[in-house]
């Protein structure tokens, strides 16, 4: 059975407002079809709009190469669907982007693609939402075409990675090499014998750093602030696995001392090398903050053996290279944005209505803040008043994300039953 919920899901030309059946999905990524999978189990119809033109269009193409899950498979299930048993214990990249083709097939889930959800608005007088789109021209078509798509339910799934964060340095329009943000680099092919400025020292800056250096470039890391470096695996189980056990026996800041002492035994004191620990261990950390430690997968060894360069925060650009906050010039020729992402939340649900009287409302949610991420911590924020529903905002990867879409369709089948 298809779950468009508006017949083939594909508008005319001359379709402008179209009511939906059940909920609205924004996003077809993990989040949008752990949802709209959860949904289809419980007969809920739902219409997913995606603006690419294929699922998990950041996997397919925002990703790269050397790219695996950081956490065993069994962690990273999507709701009602085992990983292949045959599958690497941290899928791959392709892996991954091929299980959640095989989920959308299991789940019959067709969603929208080349649908840009441009605002979403909420209509007390008709008690729906109103979500304006923009469907990418087709094949034999000038033009775009705009869609107003009405629903008692809207379920936000576009996740916390929806955009690329490049932040402003001071000279990067003077700088004659190449600049990209990490969504667009692949693997390190084309930096052999290159000097390589990586700003940004999380799991992507580690990881492409590496990679480059398995390239044969000369990678550069720059580091702003501290941070945790844990080994992906210590005494026989995950990272993750055995900081889940030990929260089960002990306080956290017990934890954080013994995941700690079991780093420094694996990789060593990092300081020397430029990489310094927090005060706040690491589990009290992303509790607090949110910030994820590091998972090395190999970059540590090379950094000891000075492979990978630790330097200090870019203070600005130059023609040929950066300044560094502790006075180092260096030359470079190219830099990578390792810079992470932001969700897209606030440009969705705040944009402004043409008319001052109008009755649909235009400030964001309260249960948002600026950044587009729920006030409400883990693991109850999912959901707000009118019929609205956030799933992949936890901080908690896919296995958050999975968990809210199961309790946002059981929410959204109750009340479905209600009116149907």
């Amino acid at each position: 059975m298809s779950n468009t919920g508006v017949g083939s899901g594909q508008p005319s030309q001359e379709e402008r407002v179209c009511v939906v059946a059940g909920p609205i999905v924004v996003g077809a990524g993990p989040s949008g079809l752990a949802v709209a999978a959860s949904l289809s189990r419980l007969s809920v119809p739902s219409l997913i709009i995606e603006r690419s033109d294929g699922i998990a269009h950041l996997w397919r193409h925002c990703a790269y190469d050397r790219l695996s899950l950081h956490l065993p498979k069994h962690f990273c299930e999507l709701p009602h669907f085992r990983f292949p048993a045959h599958y690497h214990t941290y899928p791959s990249k392709a892996e991954f982007v091929d299980y959640l083709q095989a989920y959308a097939e299991h789940f019959d889930l067709h969603p929208v693609f080349r649908c840009e959800a441009v605002a979403a608005r909420y209509d007390p007088t008709a008690s729906m939402w109103r979500v304006s789109t923009v469907h990418g021209s087709c094949e034999g078509e000038e033009e775009e075409v705009k869609v107003e798509y009405l629903s008692p339910w809207l379920v936000v799934a576009t996740g916390e990675n929806a955009e690329p964060v490049v932040p402003e340095v001071k000279g990067m329009e003077v700088f004659k090499g190449g600049v990209l943000h990490s969504s667009e680099y692949r693997n390190g092919l084309d930096y052999e014998g290159k000097k390589v400025l990586v700003l940004g020292c999380g799991n992507s800056g580690m990881e492409m750093c590496l990679d480059l250096c398995e390239h044969g470039a000369f990678p550069f890391m720059s580091v702003r602030s501290r941070l945790h470096v844990l080994p992906r695996e210590m005494l026989g189980f995950s990272t993750f696995e055995l900081a889940m056990r030990l929260c089960k026996l002990f306080p956290v800041r017990l934890v954080d001392k013994i995941l700690i002492l079991l780093a420094w035994f694996a990789i060593g004191d990092m300081g020397k090398y430029g990489l310094k620990r927090p005060k706040i261990g690491p589990m009290e950390l992303k509790k607090t903050t949110g910030k994820t430690p590091v998972l090395d997968v190999g970059a540590m060894k090379l950094i000891k053996r000075r492979k990978i360069k630790v330097v200090a925060e870019v203070e600005s650009l130059t023609m040929n290279g950066a300044k560094f906050a502790d006075g180092r010039e260096m030359e470079f020729d190219s830099v990578i944005f390792a810079t992470g992402y932001r969700s897209n939340v606030p440009i969705l649900l705040k944009a402004k209505t043409t008319a001052k009287d109008s009755p649909l409302h235009d400030e964001l949610p309260a249960v948002f803040s600026e950044n587009g991420k729920p006030k409400t911590p883990f693991p109850k924020g999912w959901k707000e008043a009118n019929g609205l529903y956030y799933v992949g905002f936890t901080g908690r990867g896919i296995l958050g994300a999975s968990l809210d879409a199961v309790k946002a369709a059981q929410d959204i089948a109750d009340r479905w039953k209600e009116v149907s």
